[in-house]
């Protein structure tokens, strides 16, 4: 599908620019331009679309559905489960979790979605199969279903809508205000446009720096971080081992499918494969341009409480999977 991006950035930095293959600074660059076109379009795409979605939106109906009607967790569990069919790293499904709560969804159930959608997608599905197996496989999807599920129930507890930044509530503010006035004067999609256009302008205008620089760090850490410069921290016989390998997966940045062979590489030399997935977790859902990404949506108390707890549940998760595998 992005083919075409990575094949306009290969020919910008190995033919325009003439940078040598495998050099550190050909690497991060290439990313930068690969995922800077690839979640700048997708940003387009999705926002204007939720724009769309929302101007029929009936925010105040599934406000009050959510909350007056008890569903025991099974809302939580479909945000996880629609996670797993999006195909998106994590930075890629903020415009995603902006465009949910602007649609009125309760942020617990939009923070399951942001966590299993760079966990569990059907390429880095296929690909743990070839790796590691069908059993394997099944019980990383389950867990990281799991984790989403669990993560969003208990932040939704938290009830931490109060440390969303004042540029989302005056979104939400703005979003609900104009449906009023789609509902009220029955305007047709053709004249809703340019009210959605506008919209989709403001969004991007606020969220492209922090895209920019978020996407910058991670070409960096791409570019000039070695593979293998965590595996001595990784041993069989370190009981911290689990817990050691996520902290040290937050300055990484990769999606699953990136990761996934050097996940193979550390179970190769020894390293546990709860560990493993771990470490690959804490790279796919921890990453600082996800957090770069997050801050304009989010409080920087807000940002520690996800991550906190998005960190306890993969501890959680490697060390039950060093039990069971």
């Amino acid at each position: 599908m992005f083919d075409w991006i990575q094949n306009l950035a290969d020919w910008t930095v190995y033919d325009v620019l003439e940078l040598d293959k495998g050099a550190h600074l050909s690497e991060a660059l290439n990313f930068f331009i690969y995922d800077t076109i690839k979640i700048l379009l997708l940003l387009f795409v999705i926002i204007f679309i939720m724009g769309i979605v929302n101007s029929y939106f009936p925010i105040d109906k599934v406000k009050n559905y959510l909350s007056r009607n008890k569903l025991y967790g099974l809302e939580y569990l479909m945000a996880s489960l629609f996670g797993v069919v999006t195909p998106f790293c994590s930075c890629s499904s903020v415009p995603l979790f902006i465009g949910f709560v602007r649609g009125g969804i309760p942020l617990g159930v939009t923070f399951a979605f942001l966590i299993t959608s760079p966990l569990v997608n059907e390429v880095a599905i296929g690909l743990f199969i070839g790796l590691f197996g069908l059993k394997t496989t099944l019980i990383y999807v389950a867990s990281g279903i799991l984790l989403g599920t669990i993560s969003g129930f208990i932040l939704q507890k938290f009830k931490l809508d109060k440390y969303l930044t004042p540029w989302v509530k005056e979104i939400l503010a703005n979003a609900q205000k104009e449906q009023d006035a789609f509902i009220a004067d029955k305007k047709s999609l053709k004249d809703r446009l340019p009210v959605i256009w506008d919209e989709v302008k403001t969004i991007l205008k606020g969220v492209i720096p922090y895209v920019v620089v978020g996407i910058a760090i991670g070409g960096l850490m791409h570019g000039y971080i070695p593979e293998g410069f965590f595996e001595k921290y990784m041993a069989k016989d370190n009981i911290f081992a689990v817990p050691i390998a996520t902290i040290l997966a937050v300055p990484m940045y990769s999606n699953a499918s990136g990761i996934l062979p050097v996940a193979q590489v550390l179970v190769a030399k020894g390293i546990p494969l709860g560990t493993a997935i771990a470490f690959m977790m804490g790279v796919v859902g921890l990453s600082l341009p996800e957090a770069m990404l997050l801050k304009k949506v989010m409080s920087l108390k807000l940002i520690a409480i996800f991550f906190s707890v998005v960190t306890l549940c993969i501890i959680i998760s490697g060390y039950l999977f060093n039990i069971l595998l």
